[in-house]
């Protein structure tokens, strides 16, 4: 390669250090080949694999020049296969046409000459006068990275900027989006300090960690909106719904008293006591809070999408759960309102009382009245007004909307590389089209987890929310 000026410095980007400059070595001879053809040693050209027939059968001739001929005198003939029988040195040919290199089969005791006129390629060219040489080692499942820089101090777009972090739970340690060269080193050789031969190869789970919600202040009188949950003794059991995965590969997450990820969910607990909100969080409180706290958020993208670009919700969305809003921005808002989002198992005995029923209003999905309408197709229509379903829906407590109306945000999970978020409820609205989108079940001992990554990917039209305050 050649350097764009003397100074120019090279760094193993996989292993983080500088790369020294070698002497060029020496060019190899070039193979003895008939003039005007290039060869490719121990490969074989054939239909499906780099040339199509000509020849069904191989020429015998008496040298590789022959057989070269023999394709020179057709004008079809981009390239020849030929095998020496090292018995008699007879050399048997077959022609081909449409000959692509790539596409040859490795196939010692066979090689092929490829007709420069009629097949032309881009052949390597001598080092130039001010080239330079660079070596390195690359592990075995590693991979080779080299990049070129004046000064560490002065390259500091060689490595992309990353989105800021948002919404980083505790415990996890927030990395910096615009580090410099020197930084991308550093933290390269401290990655790959240690050989990937020296880890061992057998699977093993990455333990996460529940993201503490911790408590609020007790409210001193019942908060507006909101009903009393009383202390309890809970049987807590819940399983994931993703479609892919089981317990041998670590599927869904790791509650707190569990040595792994798995599926299916139970712990008998105490449980309360609480006030949660009667209903998911509406546009219109929404909007109240956006007045008094001035909140906007620096990434915009899909924030608030169903109001249409409006400073304040359309009037036919007022009574409507707000949706659209990130983790972290439902976390704000509860903390402005003097709450925090349930725990897990806070939302599902809220929902659900102590006698294990599969529906907030008993055990018959069907009942009159209880359940939004369920809709899929291409277009999400968005929820429906709160309480339309009230009383006929409502949990054992008086709560109203706790199923099939939106997902609602419950507790977040980390491990070393991914975030997500735990949503119960389901939602009126999955797409039509494909098994594979999102799994939607209003059944109460069900949830779904949703990796998070960003605020603009987290917002969704089918996901909104409700606070709890501890009492």
């Amino acid at each position: 390669m050649s350097p764009t000026a003397n100074t120019t410095k090279f760094f193993d980007c996989y292993k983080g250090v500088e790369l020294p400059r070698l002497p060029l070595p020496p060019s190899p001879p070039p193979p003895t080949t008939p003039k005007g053809y290039v060869l490719f040693a121990s490969a074989n050209a054939y239909a499906g694999h780099g040339g199509n027939p000509i020849d069904d059968q191989p020429a015998s001739v008496h040298s590789v020049d022959e057989c070269a001929t023999r394709c020179n005198a057709d004008d079809r003939c981009g390239c020849v296969t030929y095998q020496v029988a090292s018995s008699t040195n007879q050399v048997q040919c077959w022609k081909r046409e449409q000959c692509v290199a790539y596409q040859f089969e490795s196939s010692p005791g066979y090689d092929v000459l490829v007709n420069l006129q009629r097949t032309p390629m881009n052949l390597p060219t001598p080092p130039a006068k001010d080239a330079i040489a660079l070596g390195f080692t690359i592990e075995a499942e590693g991979f080779g990275c080299v990049v070129e820089a004046e000064t560490i101090e002065e390259a500091r777009h060689a490595r992309p900027a990353a989105a800021a972090a948002v919404s980083t739970p505790k415990g996890v340690e927030a990395r910096a989006a615009n580090g410099s060269l020197s930084d991308f080193l550093a933290e390269m050789a401290a990655m790959t300090r240690t050989p990937l031969a020296a880890y061992a190869k057998a699977w093993t789970y990455l333990p996460q960690v529940m993201v503490d919600l911790g408590k609020t202040v007790t409210p001193t009188e019942p908060p507006e909106g909101m009903v009393y949950v009383p202390k309890a003794m809970f049987s807590y059991e819940c399983r994931g719904i993703e479609i892919e995965g089981d317990d041998e590969h670590g599927v869904d997450v790791q509650m707190p008293w569990e040595a792994r990820p798995q599926r299916n969910h139970a712990k008998n607990m105490t449980v309360g006591p609480f006030y949660m909100d009667r209903a998911p969080v509406t546009n219109v409180r929404y909007f109240a809070y956006l007045g008094a706290t001035g909140y906007a958020p620096s990434d915009r993208r899909f924030w608030l999408a169903q109001w249409n670009g409006s400073a304040s919700p359309p009037a036919h969305l007022e009574a409507m759960p707000v949706t659209y809003v990130s983790l972290q921005e439902a976390r704000l808002f509860c903390s402005w309102a003097g709450g925090r989002l349930p725990h897990t198992w806070e939302w599902q005995y809220a929902a659900q009382g102590t006698d294990g029923r599969l529906y907030p209003w008993g055990s018959d999905k069907n009942k009159e009245g209880a359940l939004p309408t369920f809709n899929t197709g291409q277009k999400c229509p968005g929820p429906e007004k709160v309480g339309v379903h009230s009383p006929a829906g409502d949990s054992p407590f008086g709560l109203q909307d706790m199923v099939g109306n939106v997902w609602q945000y419950t507790d977040e999970f980390y491990d070393e590389h991914t975030r997500a978020v735990l949503l119960r409820g389901g939602s009126n609205y999955r797409p039509s089209g494909s098994t594979w989108y999102f799994p939607n079940q209003p059944e109460l001992n069900t949830h779904n987890k949703y990796f998070l990554m960003s605020d603009s990917y987290e917002r969704a039209g089918t996901i909104g929310f409700r606070c709890l305050a501890d009492a």
